[in-house]
């Protein structure tokens, strides 16, 4: 039997969150101390769902949902979206596989039986390949809940059995790029896992990206305070039990290129990514990334490293694993409602206007943008 409980991020549940990521595929954005985080800044409002099996002692958790409260078109009334806080890159539901067709019905009821929560849920960046996904589509099919699909899309990983390319154009283009750098002098990548490093390496992470276009264009994370905060936070906090770390590429000690990645359960997550443009010509993010797999899984249990990225990502030229993706919108009530019907209008809408422009970009009647990093 599950019950659900519906608690606030202040609620002290790592211990049964440990236990449940040892069986269950992970999602680093729900962790709780991240969750915590976004309280504590007050960068989100973020409900969690808990699924406890019952008839056991003590109950244990089988199922851990983060949803971010949020308006529509910025007014009331409101919705939930799935991904728990700006900078969250994954939606999917952390779900023990033996229960996952029991825990989704009962996070749908418990959602649509809180008068306080709203019905809508927008799912956007979910894994299509999940069991949880799977029991998602199928509660949508037995309770004959609205919905909509907006995007399906391809998502660029590596694992220890594949998904890095070893010939091509590309390889040999790194090799060349990676003896040129190394002729100027000593080039190294560190990747220290302390608290107090993974810190001071962010803080190296968010000078690169200040100094490089975004921050020319205001969308480096310095540009905003409150962004700032909440990030220092994540990071700082997430490294304290070993789930976040800064790789730098340097040379001569000089950090040339940054690389966030975060850590849950045997996956790391390749979270953001900043390099000196002064070194721009010798592709230094690049170098970087594809230096970086071979470092994990020779050093730590890592057994796949998610790109949080899109297949039009230059991780997509160094990676060839493939996730499908998903975004879609559901009203968990008993009806359709209005909330349901402008956040699909507004979503779909934005998919349109967004392969407008890439068409656009794809004719060359726009500049294209300009960038080395995952587009987050």
């Amino acid at each position: 039997m599950i019950s659900v409980t519906i608690a606030s991020p202040d609620k002290d549940f790592k211990a049964q969150w440990d236990d449940l990521i040892a069986r269950a595929p992970g999602n680093v954005f729900m962790n709780p101390v991240a969750l915590k985080a976004a309280l504590d800044t007050m960068f989100a409002v973020v409900h969690v769902l808990l699924a406890w099996e019952e008839g056991v002692e003590p109950a244990r958790l089988v199922g851990l949902w983060a949803l971010q409260q949020r308006s529509v078109m910025f007014m009331w009334p409101a919705l939930l979206e799935a991904r728990p806080y700006n900078y969250a890159f994954l939606s999917t539901p952390v779900i023990d596989p033996a229960f996952a067709g029991e825990v989704i019905p009962a996070f749908f009821a418990a959602i649509r039986n809180n008068r306080a929560l709203p019905n809508v849920v927008s799912l956007r960046e979910m894994d299509a390949e999940s069991q949880a996904y799977a029991a998602i589509q199928k509660t949508i099919a037995d309770e004959h809940h609205a919905h909509v699909m907006l995007t399906e899309s391809a998502r660029p990983f590596v694992s220890r059995e594949r998904g890095v390319k070893g010939s091509g154009s590309t390889r040999k283009k790194l090799r060349q790029d990676w003896n040129r750098l190394s002729a100027l002098g000593k080039l190294e990548v560190v990747n220290e896992r302390s608290g107090d490093a993974a810190r001071a390496a962010f803080e190296q992470f968010l000078d690169l990206e200040r100094r490089s276009w975004k921050g020319a264009e205001g969308t480096a994370i310095l540009c905003d305070d409150h962004d700032a905060q909440f990030t220092r936070k994540l990071i700082g906090d997430l490294a304290d039990d070993g789930n976040a770390s800064v790789a730098l590429l340097r040379l001569d000690d000089r950090p040339i290129a940054a690389q966030v990645v975060m850590y849950c359960g045997t996956t790391a997550y390749t979270w953001k990514i900043a390099f000196d443009s002064e070194f721009a010509k010798y592709s230094p993010g690049s170098l970087l990334v594809d230096k970086l797999p071979e470092q994990l899984f020779s050093s730590s249990n890592v057994q796949v490293i998610d790109s949080c990225s899109a297949e039009t990502s230059f991780m997509a030229q160094l990676w060839t694993g493939r996730k499908t993706m998903v975004d879609m919108v559901v009203d968990v009530g008993s009806r359709r409602s209005l909330v349901f019907s402008m956040e699909a209008a507004r979503q779909f809408g934005y998919e349109k206007l967004r392969t407008l422009r890439d068409r656009l970009r794809a004719m060359s009647l726009l500049p294209a943008k300009r960038r080395l990093a995952p587009s987050q």
